[in-house]
């Protein structure tokens, strides 16, 4: 798939993807997140949980610079970007996917033209942006969609729209926030077995949020064998060594941790939460 013309392996290669440190924001004179520090390494996948209201999505629109921090620094491949102009942050921003909550279609376009999206910014030309879209909608099970629009597709089907925009670029970081939300069981395994696709086939760093416990720990003990095209359980009782979690509560940190560490915990609100 396409990539920006400059390598973010360029910006600075031994930096983590993304670094918070010491970052607090509040609205109103009400803090949302307080004093956040973490860092996602190349390659992870940091799972992001917490109970409704406890600064989810702020922190994802921190990470994609469409909030500042009141205070604290947040670093995105090794550049802070709450000292960046909107010209910055656009040019950082091609290195960045996005899978919005609700998949934030226009509804105006075809699922061609939304999934080209970026690619008409660049302006690519039409026969190789077209080219890439059936690329991306085959990744997702969706090529035959391609001439419908967002009014004819099910609710699945528009979250695995969002999933190709997202990935048409081949982004070195993607930001899911809450990618199942609103869906059934059923549709909600598809799409974690896309997001558990585009991690084991690209290893591409993501930083996602979900409001539902089973598909972290869906993501973190399951693997895609190529062979099946398949999500499987990793033999054994496995766990992916990529994935991360991290606990919000009232604004705050409560875990940060391995996958291990998380079941292991021994704190009260932690294992009530996830009972």
């Amino acid at each position: 798939m396409a990539k920006s013309a400059r390598p973010i392996e360029d910006l600075h290669p031994d930096a983590p993807v993304v670094d918070f440190a010491n970052v607090s924001i509040g609205f109103e004179g009400k803090h949302v997140l307080k004093d956040i520090s973490f860092r996602v390494e190349r390659g992870q996948t940091m799972i992001i949980l917490g109970p409704a209201g406890c600064g989810k999505s702020v922190l994802m629109k921190l990470a994609n610079g469409l909030l500042s921090p009141d205070s604290g620094t947040i670093k995105i491949f090794g550049q802070e970007i709450s000292a960046m102009d909107e010209r910055q942050m656009f040019g950082l921003r091609e290195h960045i996917g996005m899978v919005f909550q609700e998949s934030a279609l226009f509804d105006s376009l075809s699922v061609e033209d939304n999934v080209a999206y970026r690619l008409h910014e660049e302006h690519m030309p039409e026969d190789e942006a077209h080219t890439k879209v059936v690329e991306a909608l085959k990744f997702v099970e969706l090529a035959a969609a391609i001439a419908k629009f967002p009014s004819e597709l099910s609710g699945g089907m528009r979250r695995r729209v969002s999933i190709a925009r997202a990935i048409i670029t081949a982004p070195d970081l993607i930001l899911y926030d809450s990618p199942t939300g609103g869906l059934d069981p059923i549709t909600s395994t598809t799409i974690v077995e896309l997001i558990v696709k585009q991690r084991d086939v690209s290893h591409t760093t993501s930083l996602l949020i979900t409001h539902r416990i089973q598909d972290a720990f869906t993501l973190a003990t399951h693997q895609f064998n190529k062979a099946t095209g398949h999500m499987e359980p990793i033999p054994n009782g496995g766990i992916d060594d990529s994935t991360r979690f991290l606990i919000l509560n009232e604004g705050s940190i409560v875990f940060r941790g391995s996958t291990q560490e998380l079941v292991r915990s021994e704190d009260p609100w932690i294992r009530e939460y996830l009972a």
